[in-house]
């Protein structure tokens, strides 16, 4: 389906065929919906309204991660690491193979990263006592700090755009987006199972 974007450099019909009934609540979304239900008459409008409204805040989200992480002073990769070591719990530290492995790298891409961060001491790389040729990466207290700095950031954030909802309504909103993963995790209404990580920040390795 065309872009919701377009809806905002598209020439616009009369207002009173484009805008709901309510017209001061009125999003882009509805005008892209406006636009396009007069050319596909197949369209259903009340499911392209969410798919375009849920593209939306995506790509809001991933800008807001990216502008957050700016501001952190971190790259996206190097938060990746120190989230990686943080959700493993205490002592935060992995072997290099298993930090790979979570990661979807080789050891040689890992490797590369690594020393970046070890150079700024958000981590250390120690060899074991017992079999030095065995390497634990972990996380320094000042990558715990740096790795709180930008989840408390990133949260800030989120709870900024959800203000709008009132308690009540983020509850209802959760569980109708977690029918929707279910369905979408588990195949369900003939749509293809989805294999997908969530890549946000608190939420990658779920």
């Amino acid at each position: 389906m065309t872009d919701p974007s377009d809806a905002a450099t598209t020439e616009q019909p009369d207002a009173a065929t484009t805008e709901p009934p309510d017209a001061a609540t009125a999003d882009s979304v509805d005008r892209h919906v406006a636009l396009w239900k007069k050319e596909l008459d197949w369209m259903d409008p009340v499911k392209e309204a969410i798919f375009a409204r849920l593209a939306i805040l995506a790509r809001h989200a991933a800008q807001a991660r990216r502008d957050t992480l700016d501001s952190d002073g971190l790259q996206h990769w190097q938060f990746k690491v120190l989230l990686m070591l943080r959700r493993l719990g205490p002592p935060y530290e992995a072997s290099p193979s298993q930090l790979a492995d979570m990661l979807g790298l080789t050891r040689g891409a890992l490797s590369a990263r690594l020393g970046p961060l070890e150079d700024s001491g958000l981590i250390t790389r120690t060899n074991e006592r017992a079999d030095r040729r065995r390497v634990r990466v972990r996380l320094t207290d000042a990558g715990f700090d740096a790795f709180e700095q930008h989840a408390v950031s990133e949260d800030e954030g989120e709870n900024a755009l959800l203000a709008v909802l009132s308690p009540a309504e983020r509850r209802m909103l959760a569980e109708l987006l977690r029918k929707l993963v279910v369905a979408a995790e588990s195949g369900e209404g003939g749509i293809g199972r989805a294999t997908y990580s969530p890549k946000r920040s608190r939420s990658d390795g779920i």
